[in-house]
């Protein structure tokens, strides 16, 4: 809704862009709140990114599934358009392709694992194999001078009010994440 996800998406596209060979797409899906409602929690206007479809999931090899927290869950708009993939869920069209999860929370006790936690069911539905991050970013999973989102589960921010953007830490984490899902998938492309 304002921009926290989308900037940990860019990262991610880029992370994964930096695998010789792979190509990203950056999507966003529908929103469901309406005009009046989103002018009045002051979100700003949508951005150009196409919105995806159902089907367009068939067509990838790999996912890096974004969204943001609503009371320690994926917030409804995902869960919606997740909703609508049961056609896909009914031929299993997603079994067996890598996916991760980053998220961005309104608070430290927002449910930074909680969503990552909730949202897995939905891979495990469909098949698909979860690729948490672990510990694999290093030093920058153990930093406590500053306020980072993220966990082994996948990248993640804070977003405070709204007012509170990534920090380079937090999109350098969003970065390693793209790039080494990105590694995994081409790894079982190429097995397959």
């Amino acid at each position: 809704m304002y921009g926290h996800v989308e900037k940990l998406a860019e990262e991610i596209q880029k992370g994964a862009a930096s695998v010789e060979g792979v190509e990203a797409k950056l999507w966003q899906v529908s929103e469901t709140l309406s005009e009046e409602i989103l002018g009045k929690m002051s979100a700003p206007p949508k951005s150009d990114v196409p919105v995806i479809t159902p089907n367009d999931l068939a067509e990838a090899d790999g996912f890096v599934f974004g969204f943001p927290t609503r009371f320690g869950m994926m917030s409804a708009q995902f869960k919606a358009f997740l909703d609508a993939t049961g056609g896909l869920w009914r031929t299993q069209q997603l079994a067996g392709k890598p996916a991760g999860i980053f998220y961005s929370t309104g608070s430290q006790g927002g449910g930074q694992e909680t969503t990552a936690l909730t949202a897995i069911t939905q891979l495990v539905h469909h098949g698909m194999i979860f690729v948490p991050i672990g510990y694999t970013f290093g030093a920058g999973m153990f930093e406590m001078e500053q306020v980072k989102g993220g966990s082994p589960y996948g990248a993640g921010t804070y977003a405070g009010d709204g007012s509170r953007m990534p920090s380079e830490l937090e999109l350098a984490q969003a970065f390693h994440q793209g790039k080494y899902i990105a590694g995994i998938t081409k790894k079982l492309k190429a097995a397959a």
